[in-house]
């Protein structure tokens, strides 16, 4: 069972910056891959980006690709996400999420932290 805690979220400008942190604890962390995902009010949670166990492997959704980069670090059991030139689309709740396997589909994380806000002004 691992148990999953973000953060860093806030309120940026468009154009600015944020890092969230993802924490792990009770489980194996270098055993799974490890997603972002996001939710915005009245929309469906969507895939963000995702890392595999080593953190040798990336993959990002189309609409974050080139501004937002998924890393770990297994020794700190935790997995950030830097989101550079941030849009007012990019408003929403950010969850990282774990799984077995390698996956864009939310279905098969089988591990999801509470979600942290990230809101960006125009």
């Amino acid at each position: 069972q691992v148990q999953l805690e973000e953060s860093g979220g806030g309120l940026v400008q468009a154009g600015g910056s944020l890092r969230l942190s993802c924490a792990a604890s009770g489980g194996t962390f270098s055993y799974y891959a490890l997603g972002w995902f996001r939710q915005a009010p009245g929309k469906e949670r969507e895939f963000v980006a995702v890392i595999s166990s080593s953190g040798s492997s990336t993959y990002y959704g189309n609409s974050v690709k080139g501004r937002f980069t998924i890393s770990r670090d297994n020794a700190k059991s935790t997995m950030y996400l830097q989101m550079n030139s941030l849009k007012p689309e990019d408003t929403a709740v950010y969850y990282c999420a774990a799984t077995s396997g390698w996956t864009v589909t939310r279905a098969a994380y089988d591990y999801w932290g509470q979600g942290t806000q990230v809101t960006v002004s125009s």
